[in-house]
């Protein structure tokens, strides 16, 4: 899957003329949004904000407010790779004058880290043989087990890989990870 962000930035001369603007524009989008099929529950509002333009003033005036800007993002999240570029295409055709921050990940990632999680133990029982073997000892029972940190995907590098859309979208590839410490007795 692939989590974006999008929205509106407005201007006009009042605040509430930007906001109505931003507002009439933002519905465009969400409407849009629905009829690709994008889930209520995968578009989520991260951010408005309604901040005054100003021009700087001359001769020692302050500034003065000439209008405002309003700006509305929602983060989106796209299940289904193969349409991602159709959505951002569909949104800037719509509208949005704010695209970024793609971010891919996995929609069910859980059995991936415990796969990875097995692996890790499996390696710290591997090396601490090795180490124990090196100092003529033997590996006993397991004391205790802590993983490091939060498993999280880390994008890798893979060939450029064009969406059926005019947005040309690259997911690469995800590794994820899981990292132990793991106390073991030793026996003679």
């Amino acid at each position: 899957m692939a989590a974006i962000t999008t929205g509106v930035v407005t201007q006009a001369p009042t605040a509430a003329q930007a906001l109505a603007a931003n507002s009439q524009a933002m519905e465009r989008l969400l409407q849009a949004l629905g009829a690709l099929g994008v889930a209520a529950r995968d578009i989520q509002t991260t951010n408005i904000s309604v901040s005054p333009l100003r021009r700087q003033g001359r001769d020692g005036q302050p500034p003065e407010i000439t209008g405002y800007e309003v700006t509305n993002q929602v983060r989106v999240k796209v299940r289904d790779l193969s349409r991602l570029g159709r959505v951002l295409d569909q949104q800037v055709g719509q509208g949005a004058n704010l695209v970024y921050g793609i971010q891919f990940g996995r929609q069910e990632p859980a059995p991936l880290l415990d796969e990875a999680r097995k692996r890790a133990m499996a390696d710290a029982r591997r090396r601490a043989e090795l180490y124990a073997a090196a100092a003529a000892l033997k590996v006993g029972r397991v004391v205790a087990v802590q993983e490091a940190g939060a498993a999280s995907p880390r994008s890798e590098m893979a060939p450029r890989m064009a969406m059926s859309a005019a947005v040309p979208v690259a997911p690469g590839e995800q590794e994820i990870q899981a990292s132990v410490t793991v106390t073991f007795t030793l026996e003679p």
